[in-house]
């Protein structure tokens, strides 16, 4: 009988063959991972089981369920029920994906439930008990950068890669204002982060968003979309931000570079202070003063690991939206991240984008993300940018960027 160590030992081609002789169809262009569980997918079929896989929601009486990612992680009847016996024995926690053999129910049973553990995030089930707790690894400054250059014609990713570098690790705050091309920017980040670097988990999470936007950005990009629309409860929106962020700490326990980009984090708070026992203290603008704490503890989950692996959050935050609760929300997270990018008005209304304010724009400890010469180059420009208005300084670059081939390109032109 085939396992997932053995599997994990051979060729592609040797893996190829295999799938060949369980007449398994549709193989052209599958991943190795993707190849493996087709190939125990077809094996437990014929055994008459079932294979499957979700993420794991471990309730507070010791059981779980599996939740399906094609439902944003939402409980459902097809959940599939996981034993305290299997959580305790293999060290599961919330937020791991878990894919095994299963069963249907038997007669007074609601669920179909876990028979056998083939894999925890894609790993024997024997390494989850020898990981590290996500708490317990060491932070560190962002200290290798996310390329988001991929076309010269791109020029909100060509000024992002410059001015307001991204590394693995980073947790960046993008502040704008209504009608500024916020979701545009997420949709093109997410792109350049699934071109430029493959290996990175990528994970979009949607709150409290019109479900046109779910369907446009499930469209638009190559990446899990994890989404809670305006019309579903405060409670539905924690819930689905809380199994992200599990997973993705999960994730990073086994070395992985994970990024989340979240849309928005002002929604995520006024979520929590919906949900939130209330403690009698109340902010201004009706926001509590417990309300802000787990949203905090998410936004600051972001962390370049020194052990391997890191966690980015790319949030946005709104503003100058007439919601003096939104005005609290982002005052509360402002200078909390280590990147900052601010979308102004004044730009989008002239329909000059990306509506970038690139002065107000900055990551700290940017040294670490770029050479010495890139870095000593910027900081020239820096200084020739701040002179400028912000509608000048944006129109500057985006002329002396239209004559350039790439960002090094430009940066070599500034000598001429």
């Amino acid at each position: 009988m085939l396992d997932i160590e053995s599997l994990k030992t051979k060729k592609i081609t040797e893996l190829n063959k295999i799938a060949q002789e369980m007449c398994i169809s549709g193989l052209a262009g599958l991943k190795k991972s993707e190849l493996i569980f087709r190939i125990l997918e077809e094996q437990t079929a014929q055994e008459g089981l079932i294979f499957s896989k979700g993420v794991l929601e471990i309730l507070p009486d010791g059981y779980g369920f599996l939740r399906s990612q094609n439902y944003s992680y939402q409980p459902g009847p097809d959940d599939i029920y996981v034993s305290p016996s299997q959580i305790k024995r293999f060290g599961l926690r919330t937020g791991d994906t878990v894919s095994g053999q299963i069963r249907p129910p038997k007669d007074s049973e609601k669920f179909f439930a876990l028979l056998r553990v083939e894999a925890v995030n894609f790993e024997s089930p024997d390494k989850a008990r020898e990981r590290n707790l996500y708490d317990t690894l060491t932070p560190l400054y962002p200290d290798e950068q996310l390329n988001l250059e991929t076309d010269r014609r791109d020029y909100s990713m060509r000024i992002m890669n410059l001015l307001t570098p991204l590394g693995k690790g980073q947790r960046g705050l993008i502040t704008a204002q209504p009608r500024t091309g916020k979701t545009i920017l997420l949709q093109k980040i997410a792109n350049a982060i699934t071109k430029n670097h493959p290996e990175v988990e990528l994970m979009v999470l949607l709150i409290d968003e019109r479900p046109e936007e779910v369907t446009d950005m499930e469209r638009s990009v190559q990446a899990e979309v994890i989404s809670s629309t305006f019309d579903e409860p405060a409670e539905r929106h924690v819930q689905v931000a809380d199994m992200v962020l599990e997973k993705a700490k999960r994730l990073v326990e086994y070395k992985k570079d994970v990024v989340i980009l979240l849309d928005s984090i002002t929604r995520l708070a006024r979520a929590h202070n919906t949900v939130v026992p209330h403690s009698g203290k109340i902010l201004s603008g009706g926001v509590d003063s417990n309300a802000l704490q787990k949203p905090k503890r998410f936004f600051g989950s972001a962390r370049n690991v020194e052990e391997g692996g890191s966690l980015s959050i790319i949030a946005t935050a709104l503003i100058d939206t007439g919601s003096r609760m939104d005005e609290v929300i982002f005052e509360e997270f402002k200078g909390t991240g280590n990147m900052e990018l601010v979308l102004d008005r004044r730009l989008s209304d002239r329909r000059i984008y990306p509506s970038i304010d690139i002065n107000k724009s900055g990551t700290r400890k940017e040294e670490l993300l770029l050479s010495r010469e890139e870095l000593s180059r910027i900081w020239i420009l820096r200084k020739l940018l701040n002179e400028m208005n912000i509608i000048e300084s944006m129109e500057f670059m985006i002329d002396k960027m239209s004559e350039s081939r790439d960002n090094r390109d430009f940066l070599r032109s500034m000598n001429s």
